[in-house]
């Protein structure tokens, strides 16, 4: 089975930003991929902030997401970037983690202000970690969806849904059809 890492780059928990993980976890395994969500708030705090690449906890994630076929990574928008806790995981990522991988960035926010903070903030740095099939992020506004005690999301607009749903059907696609890169 396919295996696709989540990044969950929210400090908080539970958060809207985890809820569309979880919403996107029902429908790649309805596509035949198996997800699984790392959360970033619970490596230790510590680890990250003074860059313990040999910790076993970062190790532990680090190889988790260099194993994957694909990665996505979901964070909210604060001050038009990703959130620092990301941030301070990115970093630690060896630096071709993402070589051969095809990458799905998503973003929440409470404002359409934010839209290109993927393109802007996010996508950049991946490009640092070797990703080079970077597919077209979705970005979510609040007042677009709700997230739900039972998990996942209920989408209030249509058409983000159906982009959401294709973004993760074209996910599928490139994991299926991508070709073994030399690192």
């Amino acid at each position: 089975m396919t295996k696709v890492v989540a990044i969950a780059g929210s400090p908080s928990h539970p958060s809207r930003s985890y809820a569309v993980l979880e919403e996107a976890q029902k429908i790649l395994q309805s596509l035949g991929a198996e997800l699984k969500i790392l959360l970033v708030r619970d490596l230790p705090a510590e680890e990250l902030l003074h860059a313990r690449f040999d910790s076993a906890a970062i190790s532990a994630a680090t190889t988790q997401v260099t194993a994957a076929d694909a990665v996505i990574i979901s964070t909210p928008v604060y001050k038009a970037a990703y959130t620092g806790i990301l941030k301070a995981f990115l970093d630690l990522l060896p630096q071709k983690a993402l070589v051969g991988k095809p990458i799905l960035p998503i973003a929440t926010g409470g404002t359409l202000a934010h839209l290109l903070a993927i393109d802007y903030a996010l996508n950049p740095v991946l490009g640092v970690l070797g990703a080079a099939h970077i597919l077209q992020g979705v970005y979510l506004v609040d007042s677009q969806f709700q997230r739900l005690d039972e998990g996942g999301i209920d989408f209030h607009d249509p058409d983000l849904e159906a982009r959401f749903r294709s973004a993760l059907t074209e996910l599928t696609h490139a994991i299926s059809s991508k070709v073994p890169t030399a690192v």
